[in-house]
């Protein structure tokens, strides 16, 4: 809802207006009445070309820091007319303003004066500014007085003839024209040199009105142009909804808690009004939560976006100026998001900034993703820490339940379809809200997603669609760090022994009952470091490490993606360990598996040092320690050679799945598993001749079918023994093995 007042306030604020314009316009015709009796004709031709002595010696006569006008007094019942047309102005003024405070309502142009302290002094620039926005006959009437027909809007020396007299009054009212003064601190008016002039002397320079203001007065809510389509004037009301956002992190606004009531004393109290400072990476919960303080104060809301303000080349400071001072102007809570575009390379406000913030004497709300402390200022305004993390497990719950209008979370809303669908949908939830850590916006986001896939597909909603959308959804940037592999392979898929088929259901049981082992029932709080399911696959190659890591994410739902490791080791020391950051960083919030394929690269043991060398390699692994600890999420570590491993890796570990090499009843069924249906093949080929005679793991036996395939296709034909045996010669040349030439006859 835009701001707005009633009719009846609106007549009364343009009535308001009119009057005090009035006035202004009786200062005017004084001026120019006595302009016209000194005799300054600024019709004359030549005028401004040539300094005549009779103009040398009127100049040399006129009083200090007067003006023509000045220099003659104008006849006593002139000056009565004008003095009396002054007092009925004043008069019509003080009669609307009673007007309006029998209707409970404030004039602009008061609570202009009453927000930024601004005296009748002030008030007469600021109209004198503002009249020819409202009225181009004021533009004429300017260039008469200033002699120049091309100056159309008022001088700082206009403004002075207007409104003191000669002498020293008026250099002393000059003070109201300097930057830290009212109408200059918070950019009502603006100052600008003649153009072509270079630096204008004070008052030669002219003065502008902000079209926001004038917007403003006019009955409307218009930003300062520097903060544009970045600043938005909300009303909010208290719903479901943003409650909803908010009440994990942000109860204290209930009114059964202490903390509720410490809110209300510190706001009236002497200290000055709180800062609220926002930190985390749910933003939408952020700005659910500004929401609710706005609305408990029956306020506006004033959202200004900084880090959308600072890259279009405004000052940190000057968006902050601007954002406090439409605040001011439209008795808003002012809720400033993106903070972190003002934080030093220190993590902290400039000293000049908090000064800023702490001296506005109103509730005021920063939000950022990250923390920091204030530094450098003196300070008694008091601050609120409030955290906004990834909402717990409960809570993404009820948020999914809520977005999609089922279940508890959503009591009160119409259902987006059937009972059918809503009660399946809820029953699988439980583990979409389990596997996912997103924000609250990222969930509202999977949603709208989820349900764009199903219209597209012109079928209800399924919890597929959720699951892809969730991925979709997730941080998108790890893709960048690493290489992210579509899963191809069931449980059916892959040939192993019963114990270790047994492991690989457990450990996506494990994560699948994270949410309620670790947060419902507690275990997370002094037990588990963290919710991270570090898992070690280790066996030769080809035995089906990276298989079982796309079976998993299969059957999770989750984005797999393989860590290249040339691009992560570095000789540089201390280049390792910042590339896994980055990577660690942004899977923390891709809900993604991490995949390091021979981990022993890079989580190798540590040795004795005997150089720096030696020191700074155990260093680097002693951090990656510590950093897969603190990951949250699933990471696989596989290795080829276990005993390269570091044993601090396996004290870590809450699986480890041992890959043995395949005896020959395992590679028969290897052989049938992953001979494609659709290849054309003869009927006699004899698995159980190959399973026999060769022992090869599943990877050289994927490499022989494919090469068979290419085989018989070269040459027209449906894959034969022959075709086999010779993708079976190739592979064990590759491999390094000799060729026992006995095997190869089919015999």
């Amino acid at each position: 809802m835009e701001d707005s007042i009633a009719a009846t306030g609106v007549d009364l604020n343009l009535r308001h207006l009119q009057a005090e314009l009035a006035r202004i316009d009786s200062l005017l015709r004084r001026e120019v009445r006595r302009w016209q009796l000194a005799g300054q004709d600024p019709s004359e031709s030549f005028r401004g070309l040539y300094i005549s002595d009779t103009q040398a010696d009127a100049l040399l006569a006129r009083p200090f820091a007067g003006s023509w006008g000045q220099t003659v007094a104008l006849p006593p019942e002139e000056e009565q007319a004008f003095a009396s047309a002054e007092a009925e102005a004043v008069r019509h003024i003080q009669a609307l303003i009673q007007a309006a405070q029998d209707q409970d309502v404030v004039p602009r142009l008061i609570h202009l004066a009453l927000a930024f302290d601004l005296d009748r002094f002030d008030l007469d620039i600021l109209l004198i500014c503002l009249a020819p926005t409202l009225d181009l006959r004021y533009e004429r009437l300017y260039s008469y007085l200033q002699d120049d027909a091309t100056r159309k809007r008022p001088s700082v020396n206009l403004v002075l003839d207007l409104l003191c007299g000669p002498g020293t009054d008026r250099l002393l009212q000059l003070l109201r024209f300097a930057d830290d003064a009212p109408l200059f601190r918070y950019h009502l008016l603006e100052r600008t040199s003649e153009p072509g002039v270079g630096e204008t002397p004070l008052l030669g320079q002219t003065l502008t009105l902000d079209e926001a203001i004038v917007a403003w007065l006019l009955g409307r809510y218009q930003p300062h142009a520097s903060l544009g389509s970045h600043a938005r004037l909300l009303w909010p009301e208290e719903n479901q909804t943003d409650w909803l956002l908010a009440a994990e992190t942000f109860s204290f606004l209930g009114t059964d808690t202490s903390q509720a009531h410490l809110l209300e004393e510190l706001t009236a109290s002497e200290l000055g009004a709180p800062i609220a400072v926002f930190h985390g990476p749910d933003q939408v919960s952020q700005e659910a939560a500004a929401r609710l303080l706005a609305a408990r104060g029956a306020r506006p809301l004033l959202r200004v976006d900084l880090a959308g303000v600072i890259p279009g080349g405004t000052a940190p400071l000057e968006a902050l100026r601007l954002a406090l001072r439409d605040a001011r102007l439209t008795g808003a809570v002012p809720y400033m998001l993106g903070w972190d575009a003002c934080l030093t390379e220190r993590g902290t406000p400039p000293p000049d900034m908090l000064a800023e913030l702490c001296a506005y004497p109103d509730l005021a709300i920063v939000a950022g993703e990250r923390g920091w402390q204030p530094m450098g200022i003196e300070r008694n305004t008091p601050m609120f820490w409030i955290e906004f993390p990834v909402p717990a497990y409960t809570q993404r719950l009820a948020l999914w339940q809520h977005y999609l209008q089922i279940g508890e979370g959503a009591k009160g809303l119409p259902p987006s379809g059937g009972d059918r669908e809503g009660a399946t949908l809820d029953l699988n939830l439980t583990a979409l809200a389990g596997q996912f850590t997103l924000t609250s916006g990222q969930i509202r986001d999977a949603v709208a997603s989820a349900r764009d896939i199903a219209a597209q597909r012109g079928t209800p909603l399924q919890i597929g669609d959720l699951s892809l959308a969730a991925r979709v959804h997730s941080n998108p940037r790890l893709s960048s760090l690493a290489r992210k592999i579509e899963p191809r392979y069931a449980w059916q898929d892959i040939i192993l022994p019963g114990d270790q088929l047994d492991l690989l259901r457990e450990v996506v049981a494990t994560v699948r009952g994270r949410p309620l082992v670790l947060e419902e029932w507690g275990v997370g709080r002094k037990l588990v470091a963290s919710a991270g399911v570090p898992i070690l696959f280790a066996g030769d190659p080809g035995t089906g490490k990276t298989m079982a890591a796309e079976i998993i994410a299969q059957e999770l739902g989750l984005d797999l993606y393989k860590i290249d490791l040339s691009t992560v080791v570095s000789k540089y020391i201390g280049e390792t360990e910042k590339n896994l950051e980055k990577i660690f960083n942004e899977a923390q919030s891709s809900n993604a598996i991490l995949f390091f394929d021979e981990a022993d690269a890079i989580f190798g043991k540590r040795s004795e040092v005997k150089d720096a060398h030696d020191r700074y390699a155990n260093i680097e692994i002693s951090y990656l320690l510590q950093r897969m600890e603190m990951y949250d999420g699933v990471t696989i570590l596989a290795t080829n050679l276990r005993a390269n491993l570091d044993d601090a890796f396996t004290r870590r570990l809450h699986f480890s799945v041992d890959f043995p090499f395949p005896e020959q009843a395992d590679r028969l069924r290897i052989w049938h598993t992953l001979f494609p249906p659709d290849v054309p093949r003869e009927p006699d080929l004899d698995f159980d001749l190959l399973a026999r005679r060769f022992k090869l793991a599943g990877g050289n036996i994927r490499n022989i079918i494919v090469s068979a395939a290419y085989l018989a296709a070269a040459d027209g034909q449906r894959v034969t023994m022959t075709h086999l045996l010779h993708g079976t010669r190739r592979e064990l040349q590759k491999m390094g093995r000799l060729v026992n030439e006995a095997d190869m006859d089919l015999r």
